[in-house]
């Protein structure tokens, strides 16, 4: 990762396209969402523009007559950042930054900055770093090879500054690394999971921004940092939570998701984002008092989809329901979501009903088994141990029985060794 050239404050012009149907305000509320990233990212937003076509227009994307009436724009009040809420080809960001020449931005450039700039740990630095390199990598030898030298500040933070002239050839081997890398981390990770597999496992999804950090920490003391920004968490988080005298669920809080994520980005975190994919349940945190909140449910949905985690049990948690305005709301949510929890995490509002959930699926999934092995099996009660929790073992003549609490899927492959 590397350091921002540019810390004053810039000055941002955001630009959405209307197309495929889209309604004003749904664009609208896109840019909204844009300018909260512009601003995560330092950026001071000054105007945002939309443009209804027909279709993408494949050289500047918004139309050439557009553009230029916007370039004249950005010159009379001194913007030099240009942003766009959707993903620019290689080609348009070559033909916009001549027409306007300054900075130009897309969506996924402005999240891989701010994952930069959040990444904290070795994990989240190497993940970041690889999906900005195959961001980078179509555009590398085009209108981009220049940009961190010539304009510095958002979009630039990240690799390959230092050596912005390099070739094509030398990221993939540097991609290719970072990949090796991110095997050994998650290679790592699973020897951590291995434990936590004893217990219930719970991970906390939702759009970014939605309290999913707050929860964990009303729940678990996690002190997790719950912050009223974009993306402040990155690095994935286990607390235990403790429904009484030995029954133990794991929780785990990891980044949020957001419309158009960059696919990258999602493989990249693909070790990060293995606790959504080992856990037993998912619980689904929304914010709802926000007025697009079925469209966050989509996109959390359609990306666990991507997961391939969209066949898991699911809670849906309608979350900071202290801010809704309008209370019919909620006898909405009763209806359309029938096992939906209604709570705000910030004011502890109806957390018993979570914990009564968390119970009973507790109960209805991590159940005591007892197996019986043959004396000479002495290696299997090893593993057991490993896998599951174990009440008692008692060791007979010719055979030793043991009695553990587990999973179905914990249960199953001790029951498929056993039989092996």
């Amino acid at each position: 990762m590397i350091e921002t050239n540019n810390k004053t404050t810039e000055r941002a012009v955001l630009i959405g396209l209307i197309t495929g149907g889209m309604s004003k305000e749904v664009a609208d509320e896109h840019l909204d969402e844009l300018e909260l990233l512009a601003d995560t990212a330092g950026a001071e937003t000054i105007f945002k523009i939309t443009q209804d076509k027909a279709r993408r227009d494949p050289a500047f994307l918004i139309g050439k007559g557009k553009a230029e009436e916007i370039q004249q724009l950005v010159e009379m009040n001194d913007i030099n950042l240009i942003i766009f809420d959707d993903d620019l080809n290689p080609t348009q960001v070559r033909n916009l930054e001549k027409l306007f020449d300054k900075k130009i931005l897309d969506r996924s450039g402005l999240i891989l900055d701010i994952f930069a700039s959040h990444a904290k740990t070795n994990e989240a630095k190497t993940q970041v770093e690889l999906a900005q390199l195959q961001y980078m990598l179509p555009r590398l030898t085009r209108a981009w090879t220049h940009l961190s030298k010539q304009y510095g500040g958002i979009g630039t933070k990240g690799p390959g500054e230092t050596q912005i002239e390099t070739d094509r050839r030398l990221i993939r081997t540097r991609i290719s690394r970072l990949k090796d890398k991110l095997k050994k981390i998650e290679s790592q990770n699973k020897t951590k999971s291995l434990q936590r597999k004893k217990f219930i496992n719970a991970s906390l999804v939702g759009y970014t921004n939605a309290g999913k950090s707050t929860l964990l920490n009303l729940i678990t003391n996690a002190e997790v940092l719950a912050e009223n920004k974009l993306f402040a968490t990155l690095d994935s988080t286990t607390r235990s939570y403790d429904l009484s005298k030995n029954k133990r669920i794991m929780i785990s809080d990891t980044v949020g998701f957001i419309r158009k994520l960059p696919h990258n980005l999602v493989a990249s975190f693909k070790s990060t984002l293995n606790v959504v994919r080992d856990a037993d349940f998912i619980l689904h945190v929304i914010d709802v008092s926000h007025p697009f909140f079925e469209d966050h449910i989509n996109v959390v949905d359609e990306t666990l989809k991507e997961m391939g985690c969209d066949e898991k049990k699911q809670i849906k948690i309608f979350n900071k329901v202290d801010a809704l305005e309008n209370k019919e709301t909620i006898d909405y949510l009763r209806n359309k979501y029938k096992d939906s929890i209604i709570i705000s995490a910030k004011k502890g509002i109806n957390i018993s009903a979570l914990q009564n959930a968390l119970s009973k699926f507790y109960e209805e999934n991590f159940v005591e088994h007892k197996v019986k092995l043959k004396a000479k099996d002495s290696k299997l009660v090893s593993i057991i141990h490993n896998l599951a929790e174990v009440q008692s073992t008692k060791y007979d003549e010719d055979s030793i029985s043991i009695s553990y609490y587990a999973n179905s899927s914990i249960h199953n492959k001790i029951k498929g060794m056993i039989k092996n």
